[in-house]
């Protein structure tokens, strides 16, 4: 339990919980519109659950390959 929530504390996490936070309190507060808020929350989102895909495979491999 410690290790995953160590893992969730890293500098990539803590960037994209800010982002989707900052953004959702501008698109309540109207400035800016919903479209946008979806797009940059998807393209946020996209990049780190994509970065920990990535991540996660090349953690694989190396196993795989006797690493």
């Amino acid at each position: 339990m410690k290790q995953k929530l160590a893992m969730l504390i890293d500098v990539k996490s803590i960037v994209t919980i800010l982002m989707t936070a900052v953004f959702g309190v501008l698109s309540l507060k109207g400035r800016i519109s919903a479209e946008q808020f979806i797009t940059i929350f998807t393209v946020v989102i996209g990049f780190y659950f994509g970065t920990q895909t990535v991540k996660k495979e090349n953690a694989e491999g190396s196993k795989n390959n006797g690493g």
